[in-house]
């Protein structure tokens, strides 16, 4: 075998083996709750899904995932939601607990759950696109729902889509590597 060949062909393992290890360190991480946010809502970086064996409350931050309904494949369509594992493809979403069955939530400029507003919930009208964003209507979260918020200006959270089933819940969501941009 030439010198060329020789190299070639050590080109050809180091390439093999470098794909068949990030492969496995993605199938591990997976496995072990790890997802990566690559999203503004919440800081960039790792997290992991955490179990809990406690009701989820207000204040959690947590891994869900979206139903599939219309409103959702709309998102996924303007980009408001990342590809990923989740029913629809579309990757879980990061979000804080805001609201719980029976609370009511009324949405003006801004969000208020039971009277009392939600810290940096301002309503926004179109999103960075120039398209038209529709408000949720507000109302008593059901049961078996949760009402989620994100700090984030422009995320899309429950001012927009309502609550959501509480049986998307993954776990809670635990920064382990993030940053803020």
């Amino acid at each position: 075998m030439t010198q060329r060949g020789k190299t070639r062909r050590r080109v050809v393992t180091i390439l093999g083996v470098s794909v068949f290890v990030v492969g496995a360190l993605s199938a591990t991480a997976m496995l072990g709750g790890y997802r990566l946010n690559l999203t503004p809502s919440e800081p960039l970086g790792l997290w992991r899904i955490e179990e809990t064996d406690r009701a989820v409350t207000t204040g959690d931050l947590v891994f869900i995932c979206p139903p599939q309904t219309p409103l959702f494949a709309e998102a996924r369509r303007r980009l408001y939601l990342a590809r990923g594992l989740c029913a629809g493809s579309v990757a879980p979403l990061i979000k804080i607990v805001a609201g719980l069955p029976g609370q009511h939530v009324q949405i003006v400029e801004n969000v208020m759950i039971d009277g009392r507003p939600v810290p940096s919930s301002a309503v926004n009208q179109i999103d960075g696109a120039g398209r038209l964003l529709e408000p949720y209507a507000g109302g008593v979260v059901p049961p078996g729902m949760l009402y989620l918020h994100s700090p984030f200006k422009s995320s899309y959270d429950s001012r927009y889509f309502g609550p959501v089933p509480a049986s998307g819940m993954l776990g809670l969501a635990r920064p382990i590597l993030t940053f803020d941009p």
